[in-house]
Formats: structure tokens, sequence, C-alpha cells
């Protein structure tokens, strides 16, 4: 089922400056499986997943549903971007609106390749899905994070308690067109 409703999928794929934007493939399952086994990028998502149980259960083409791309340099998977409708595990407010995330490797902090992709992303669906509104949700603890949302465009909506943690939820709203 594709949550987007009406969105063909996948897309094409989404090129950037830097990057590609695009759908999952057998060869990425090797960084998918270093993605959600590292403890540094689930510091704010309940922990890591041991490789041991990543390799059991990861199907041989992880992550291809519709919403999923993987973020591409130069050939090599280096993060995930998640569209998807937002549902009460979230909270109430974002119940759904299009939910942003992404992963993206430690070895690419840095380099501004999350604002570039997550900017890529939501042109992409402001495109296929216009006045569409998007909602972004992190730990009040991951500053980074934070510091992504508001380059985005993201206002806090509100603050509430989840996973034992704070949690913030930004809103995008729709992009209108100027007169």
């Amino acid at each position: 089922m594709n949550d987007l409703g009406p969105v063909a999928w996948p897309p094409a794929p989404i090129k950037t400056e830097r990057l590609v934007l695009r759908e999952p493939e057998a060869w990425d399952r090797a960084a998918f499986i270093e993605l959600h086994a590292s403890s540094e990028v689930h510091t704010y998502l309940g922990g890591p997943r041991t490789r041991d149980e990543l390799e059991r259960e990861m199907p041989e083409v992880p992550g291809r549903r519709p919403g999923t791309f993987v973020v591409d340099l130069k050939g090599a998977m280096i993060g995930q971007i998640l569209l998807r409708r937002a549902t009460e595990h979230l909270c109430p407010t974002a119940v759904g609106k299009v939910d942003l995330g992404y992963l993206f490797l430690p070895r690419a902090w840095g380099f501004g390749y999350a604002a570039e992709a997550c900017a890529a992303a939501l042109d992409w669906l402001e495109d296929v899905l216009p006045g569409e509104p998007v909602v972004l949700a992190t730990q009040t603890a991951n500053l980074r994070s934070m510091r992504l949302a508001a380059k985005l465009g993201f206002t806090e909506a509100e603050r509430f308690r989840a996973w034992d943690a704070d949690q913030w939820l930004g809103l995008r709203a729709p992009v209108t067109p100027s007169d």
C-alpha cells in the first residue's frame, strides 16, 4: 500500500548537485545493515539493532516501499529518506500529515548531505502533492536534527514526551504560490 496516496512509485531518481535519491537496490543491503546497527545513528532513536539480527531479518532488497529513498553519493548509499503518513504512534497533531524521516551514516555527517537530500525530497513532494503539510519529529536533545529542521523551514508545532524522552514536532506549512 502506498500511504502517499495517488503518487506513482517509484519515481525517477532525484538528482541534486552532489546526490541522487533513488529506490533501494539489493547492493544497498550492507549499508542498510550498517545504518541500522550504528549506535551513533540510533543515539536518539532507541538504540541500534544487532548486526546478527539485521543479517537474519533484512530482506534482500531492504526498504523497497513507497516513500523510501536511498541517498546515494558517487554510487554508494550514505543515508535514507523516509516520507510516510504519520500515525498515532507519533502524536495526535501529526496524524495524517506526511512525516519526513532521515538517517545518515556517521561518515556522511557534517557535509550538508542531509539538508541537500531532505530539501530535494521536500521539493519532489511539493511537485507530486502540492499543498501537503509535512511534519518532522525529533528528540529535543538531538540538536543537529533540530538545526536541520529549522534550516528546512519547519517551525515548532508542539512538544511531547514519548519513548522516555522529550520530543519536538515541527510543521512545514504548505508552499503557497505568490501572486
